[in-house]
């Protein structure tokens, strides 16, 4: 079989890969797939790594707590609680920790993604509207305020003993994050400039200026999300601007405007782009001259951090 020479692309028809499981266990701790490493597993191994914080309050838990009994709290404390495992399992997030009417979560521990910062901000989004959906029994009205950053830690330490073990997480952004959530007004969910700009264009934001936050020496840039922008996917919203012209990738264009010629003749195709990470596979796909017949046709792709490119058109 001949060799790929450095930055060749390379067009496969056929692919598929099972994707991990996931959800809540029964307990209302996230549910992985039972390949990726838990921190139990991984522990007494401290590492230096980027990740992003999100640090979840549970607003005015503390007057709710003088008006009900405490049994009736620690009700609304426990479908609270369970509602954001579930939340920040499903976004591939880790549970670190719960601290009174607060969730501690980390996106990129103990498994590392492109995509964490963006999964942590559609969480915190998913986390507010979930707050505001959650019933309870004594018709108390349920808001979050989030706090996100995104910095390199060294995470790994087993700090602790007994039953209050858990993984350390040392640096700047842990307080980051929950400084950003003290600032952030009931329903809001707050960013710092760190993760604004691993999101850029996939979120709608409002500038919040520079903000002095305490037991930080400088102010930061701190950022509203107001909402998921209207792009329809991640490579069109972090590329803004227009594509430059590919050279030498005249053959890949044509074979797949083939593909997609038969697949509107009724014959159905699959079509992985395979290349090392930076040569132009999504951009190849995004410059295909392909003529929508339907406003509802749509490109579905799946750029992945090994450097392939799913592609499905229907």
């Amino acid at each position: 079989m001949r060799q790929r020479e450095p930055g060749e692309c390379q067009i496969l028809l056929e692919c598929g890969h099972k994707l991990p499981a996931t959800g809540v266990d029964a307990a209302g701790r996230p549910a992985t797939d039972t390949s990726t490493p838990q921190p139990s597993q991984i522990a007494g191994s401290p590492e230096r790594r980027q990740l992003t914080v999100m640090f979840c309050d549970l607003v005015g838990s503390t007057a709710l707590s003088a008006r009900l009994d405490p049994e009736d709290m620690r009700e609304i404390m426990s479908a609270y609680q369970h509602r954001c495992a579930e939340v920040i399992g499903k976004s591939g997030g880790f549970v670190a920790k719960y601290m009174g009417d607060g969730v501690l979560a980390y996106f990129g521990y103990p498994q590392a993604h492109e995509d964490d910062a963006e999964h942590a901000v559609r969480c915190g989004l998913a986390l507010v509207d979930a707050a505001c959906l959650l019933q309870t029994s004594h018709g108390a009205s349920l808001q979050v305020r989030i706090g996100v950053a995104t910095g390199v830690v060294v995470v790994g330490d087993l700090i602790g003993e007994g039953a209050a073990q858990e993984q350390g997480v040392v640096g700047e952004t842990p307080n980051m994050a929950a400084r950003l959530q003290t600032l952030a007004e009931p329903g809001q969910v707050v960013i710092a400039q760190s993760t604004r700009r691993l999101t850029s264009g996939l979120f709608e934001y409002r500038d919040l200026g520079r903000l002095v936050l305490k037991g930080l020496a400088d102010p930061i840039q701190a950022w509203q999300v107001l909402a998921a922008s209207a792009v329809q996917s991640r490579f069109e919203a972090q590329h803004e601007t227009s594509l430059a012209s590919l050279v030498g990738r005249e053959e890949e264009l044509e074979l797949l405007l083939r593909r997609w010629n038969q697949a509107s003749q009724g014959e159905g195709r699959v079509v992985l782009l395979t290349g090392e990470p930076g040569v132009g596979e999504s951009s190849s796909v995004g410059l295909v001259p392909i003529p929508w017949v339907h406003p509802d046709d749509r490109r579905q792709r799946s750029p992945c951090p090994d450097g392939t490119l799913n592609v499905r058109v229907r």
